[in-house]
């Protein structure tokens, strides 16, 4: 089953942490890799199922908001299977 994509936008890498810390908080998702995009922009990503998702991007752009500044936020329910292999969406698998 694909997993839903919730992506935050933050100006600043403190901004970004506050969402990410918020976002696994609020709901059972799996926090992806921070991207650093380029003037100031750092984006956070989140898997989950959609309600989860959904939960967890709100909090993350709730606390974030009261810190600095959201930039942009988004929710693929049920993003291409394209996408993955041109854009680092994908939880990495931790080795043991």
């Amino acid at each position: 089953m694909q997993e839903a994509l919730g992506i935050i936008e933050t100006l600043g890498f403190a901004t970004a942490m506050e969402a990410a810390d918020a976002s696994v908080k609020a709901a059972n998702v799996q926090l992806g890799e921070w991207l650093k995009v380029g003037g100031g922009k750092v984006n956070i990503i989140l898997r989950g199922d959609v309600a989860a998702v959904k939960a967890a991007v709100e909090a993350g752009v709730a606390s974030a908001s009261e810190i600095g500044e959201v930039q942009g936020h988004t929710i693929l329910p049920r993003p291409s299977t394209k996408l993955s292999p041109k854009f680092p969406i994908d939880i990495k698998k931790t080795s043991k």
